[in-house]
C-alpha cells in the first residue's frame, strides 16, 4: 500500500519529507507486528532485543553497559529491562569477578528456550516481508545505511 493510501494525505512538501515520513510509518508498522508476537510471550521489543544480544555473548556473560551499546532503541533503560528479565527467570546477574564495581548479565537456559520458539514465529512474520525480493530488500539495507550516513 502506498504511504498517500495509508495516512490519506496526497501531497508531501517534498521527495524527503514523503520518505521520512514513510520510513517512519513503515517503523511503527513493523513495531506492531513485532509486538503482536512478543506480547503473546509478555515481552516487549526492547526485552527481545537483550535477549538477542545475550544470546549472541552466551555462553560469555554481557555487561549493562554492553546492552546499552548494542541496543536498537538507544533511550532504552537497561536495568530497568534486566530487572524484568530477571524476575521472568529469562537472565541472570552476576558480580563480575575482575571488577567487584561490575555486573555481568547471562540469558538462562529458559531464555534460550523461549528464543528458540520465538525464532520460529519471526521466521512466519518474516515471511509476510517476502514481496520484496532478495536483490530489493539488500538494495533497501544498502539505501538505509546510507540514509544514516
Amino acid at each position: 500500500m502506498k504511504i498517500e493510501e495509508a495516512i490519506k494525505q496526497k501531497k508531501f512538501k517534498n521527495e524527503f519529507h514523503k520518505m521520512a515520513v514513510n520510513i517512519i510509518y513503515t517503523s511503527n508498522w513493523l513495531n506492531a507486528n513485532h509486538s503482536r508476537v512478543f506480547k503473546r510471550h509478555d515481552l516487549t521489543v526492547q526485552q527481545f532485543n537483550i535477549l538477542r544480544i545475550l544470546r549472541g555473548q552466551h555462553p560469555k556473560p554481557a555487561t549493562v553497559n554492553l546492552l546499552i551499546d548494542r541496543m536498537i532503541d538507544k533511550m532504552s533503560n537497561a536495568s530497568r529491562i534486566v530487572d524484568k528479565l530477571i524476575m521472568k527467570g529469562l537472565v541472570e546477574r552476576t558480580v563480575c569477578p575482575e571488577d567487584r564495581r561490575a555486573v555481568n548479565v547471562l540469558i538462562t537456559a529458559k531464555g534460550l528456550k523461549l528464543l528458540s520458539k520465538l525464532d520460529e514465529e519471526m521466521e512466519e512474520m518474516e515471511a509476510s516481508m517476502k514481496t520484496l525480493t532478495q536483490k530489493e530488500a539488500k538494495q533497501l539495507n544498502e539505501l538505509l545505511d546510507k540514509l544514516r550516513g
